[in-house]
Parts: C-alpha cells; structure tokens; sequence
C-alpha cells in the first residue's frame, strides 16, 4: 500500500480529545459492570488496590504504543506494529487474537445490556417474558445492519450513546449519595481471609479486563491530526481516566450494597441492579441506573465492538494474510459487509455461552494480543533503529520483558476452557494464514517505507491551543485520580 497516494488515506479529523473519549469509550463497558463489578463481591472496598495494580501495569505498554503510533501513525495498530517488528506471522496473530477479543466483547456486552436491560422492568416489578440470549441477539443483529449501512451512521450513534450514558451516570451518582453506607468500606468479605496471592492475581487479572483496549486510537492513527504530539498524550492519559472511572464507579457499588450482603455481588449477573435491590432502592433510580448502562454504556461499546474488527480482517484480506473475500466493499455503503456479517454471526454464537467464559475467553485474547504489540516495540526498535520516534519510551530492554512477563502471570489464572478456546482460535488463524500465503503470496503492504510519514507540524498558535487543551485534560485526569483515591481512604482512616 502506497500511504503517499491521497486516494488511499483516510482524513485526518481527530485531534487529541477524539483520540481520548474513542478510546474510553471504547474500554468502559461490559468489564466494569459485570466481571469486574464482581470482583467486588470478592474483595469489598479493597478492590481499589486491584484496580490500582490493573493501571500501574497498564501504563508502560501505554507508553511503548505512545511510542509505535507516533512513529506510525496509520491504521492497523497492533497488526501493522507486530508485522514490521516482529514478521508477518506475529501481525496475523496480533489482528486475530484483536479480532477474537472483540467478539467476545460483543457477546459479553449483549448479554450485559440483556441482564440490565430487563432491570429497567423489574424496577416496576415487571418481568420481561424473553430469554436473556435471545434478548442479547436483538442489538447484536441491529448494530450489524447500522454497520453494514455506513461509517457516519456507526459515528454519529457513538456521540448519542456516550453523551446519554455520562449524562444519566452524573444523575445517578448524586441520587446515591445519601445511600452510601459506610460500614461497607472497612467490612470486607469473607472471601478475602482465605486469598491466596495466586487469587489476588487473579482478581487483577479480570480487573484489568476493565483496562484492556487503551491503546484503540492507535488503531485509528490514520484519522489523528498532528499524530506525532496528540497519539502519545492521549495514551498517556487513558490508563488514568480508566482508573478513575473505574475505582468512581467502584465506590458507589461498594457503598450502596449492604456489608452483609456485599460478597453476594461476586456471583451476580447484573451487581449494580443487585446491589440497589439488596439496598431496597427500586423503582426510578434503579430503572435510571439500568437505562443508562444498557442504553448508553453497553450500547457504545456494542456499537464500536462490532465496527472496529471487521477493519482489522478487511485489511488482513486485502493484504493476501486471509480469505481475500473478507476484503469486499458494498458497492453502495463502502463498508466492508463481508467481514461485519461474518464476525457478527459469531458474536451470535458466543452469545450463547456464560459472560464469566466469554470473558475469560476476551482476556486470554487481550493479554496474547498485548504480548505481542509490548514485544513489537523492541523489534521495532532492534530492526528499524532509523525509524523516527517524537516519543520513546523508557528502559525499553527492561520494560519490554517485565511487562511481558507481568501479563503471562495473569494469564495463567484464567479458566483452563477459556485457554484452550484461545490456543484453538490462534491455530486455526495460523492454518488460514498458511494456506493464503500459498494462494495468495507474500502480503503486501509490509514493507516500512510504506507507512513512514513526514512529521506534520502545527503553527506556534495551534502548538499554543493544542499544550493549553492537554494541560486541562491532564489536571482534570489528576484531580479526577486523587478523588477516587480519597473516597476510599476517608472511610477507611475515619
């Protein structure tokens, strides 16, 4: 692929702030209401030194992306860094494992808007007469179709969802306050005598499930003005935003949910609309809570789950690395209808499984695909030294296999199933790529002159307006971080 020939580009539309709500808007979703609400009822109010530990570990690959998407600011992420820093079978790998992650978020997604969706109805004492799989199909099947119709549409829904959930969430968090009990923070569970620190690792583990995706612009990178100054900071703030959110969120379930009952939380299906109903908070406010996570948040994250992997596998196909028919265009929407429908369908067949398996299965993909991006920074680094970098990373030899070995740890801890799942998937890609490089021959597009760019540089004004909007993000996300903190430390000192 020829990135100088203007034909072939995408525009560059997005700036920083973009960079950062795509990206958050991606992450926050189904790992924050269900798996990772869950740890809650395992660890109680000290489910934020989980939560901590999932962002300290999160930070670093930030960083190495900060690194690779400023250096090669264009589509692919993962897929792209991998293959030019550690050969074309890693990239496949990479899109594969990426597109296996994603799948697994739009079925455990869907199951989560089904679980919270009928929570509206239950506020009112209404029982809605539909199998939760069967409920869960219903946006899958819908988001498919506003795919296949076209980008402005899947953009303009994204704005709309994450607008009404924050606005719905801010309502919520000020009609809890006065149900905040405070011996729930210094109560823990009964679970937390007996955590081995196997166990605990495990908890992080699915806690960081909540983190996984911080580096989504960098799969955008093609779209970001000014790539080289605006990717960089973006990464370097979502981990922190993530926290934040997380921990905020964290907070008020743990306070809402009687002591007593708090550890009921680790086997709930829905542990906010669990969590009010123990409280006895039901009519409006829960129904205000359910709206805003099944409309809003699990709306935004269905939305982009189920537009962002068929990207990866058109261009895996049009690169010869997959069948090429995934790369087809609808000849009157321009998307790739081929690739939507296909990984749609099994959303749809993962639909029908528990969300703690789907959810494992998610991880195992997360924590492969990770492996892989942290050590395409040092290939990177070991095989093109002559790349530009406006943004490097630190200890990159150290930090490199540290986090490595950090995320294979966590590896271990997830369901035996959900592992075997995960080796079966990366088999299968490897004999489909294998065989399309028979058919096919060598991929094209990966070669490294085809995705150098010249650095783009603002005028003295916009460096001025683009510094002054970063400095307010970055004091607003500090702010934000201490707060969360504090609310936890307040019950515990007090």
């Amino acid at each position: 692929m020829d990135t100088k020939d203007n034909s072939l580009k995408l525009t560059r539309a997005f700036g920083m702030r973009e960079a950062v709500t795509i990206t958050v808007g991606t992450v926050i979703g189904v790992g924050l209401f269900t798996t990772g609400a869950q740890i809650v009822g395992t660890m109680g109010s000290s489910v934020i030194f989980a939560t901590f530990i999932a962002m300290i570990i999160s930070v670093y690959p930030a960083m190495l992306y900060g690194e690779m998407g400023a250096a090669l600011p264009y589509a692919g992420g993962t897929y792209k860094y991998a293959q030019l820093g550690l050969g074309k079978a890693a990239g496949m790998l990479a899109g594969w494992n990426f597109i296996a992650s994603l799948i697994a978020v739009t079925s455990g997604e869907a199951l989560a808007f089904a679980f919270y969706f009928k929570t509206i109805f239950r506020a009112f004492g209404v029982e809605l007469p539909i199998s939760d799989v069967l409920l869960a199909m219903i946006p899958i099947v819908v988001f498919i179709i506003t795919n296949v119709l076209g980008t402005e549409m899947t953009g303009r829904l994204q704005n709309g969802f994450m607008f009404f959930f924050w606005g719905v969430a801010i309502i919520w968090f000020i009609a809890m306050i006065p149900n905040i009990n405070l011996p729930s923070y210094v109560v823990l569970p009964d679970a937390m005598t007996d955590m081995s620190p196997w166990g605990f690792i495990g908890c992080v583990a699915m806690i960081w499930w909540c983190f996984a995706g911080f580096e989504t612009c960098c799969a955008m990178g093609e779209e970001i003005r000014y790539p080289q100054i605006n990717i960089p900071r973006a990464l370097a703030l979502s981990p922190f935003i993530v926290f934040a959110v997380n921990a905020i969120f964290q907070w008020f379930l743990v306070g809402i949910t009687p002591a007593a009952k708090v550890s009921e939380l680790a086997a709930a299906n829905a542990p906010f609309a669990d969590a009010m109903s123990a409280a006895g908070i039901l009519g409006l406010p829960m129904a205000l809570l359910a709206l805003g996570i099944s409309i809003g948040g699990d709306f935004s994250t269905l939305n982009a789950s189920i537009a962002v992997p068929p990207r990866y596998l058109y261009v895996m196909a049009r690169e010869g690395s997959m069948p090429k028919f995934f790369a087809r265009v609808h000849p009157k929407y321009k998307t790739p209808y081929v690739s939507i429908l296909f990984l749609g369908i099994l959303s749809l067949i993962l639909v029908a499984y528990p969300i703690g398996f789907v959810a494992s299965v998610s991880l195992f993909a997360d924590l492969f695909y990770y492996i892989i991006g942290i050590a395409a920074a040092l290939g990177l680094r070991m095989r093109h030294p002559e790349l530009q970098r406006p943004s490097r990373a630190p200890a990159i030899k150290v930090g490199v296999p540290v986090s490595i070995i950090i995320y294979v740890i966590m590896m271990t801890q997830l369901d035996r199933s959900a592992i075997v799942t995960g080796v079966i998937w990366c088999v299968v890609g490897l004999v489909i790529y294998y065989i399309c490089r028979r058919v096919y021959g060598d991929a094209e597009g990966t070669q490294l002159d085809a995705y150098v760019m010249e650095e783009q540089s603002p005028s003295d004004a916009e460096r001025a307006k683009m510094d002054r909007e970063y400095r307010i993000w970055r004091g607003v996300v500090i702010a934000a971080c201490i707060i969360a903190i504090a609310l936890y430390v307040v019950p515990m000192i007090g």
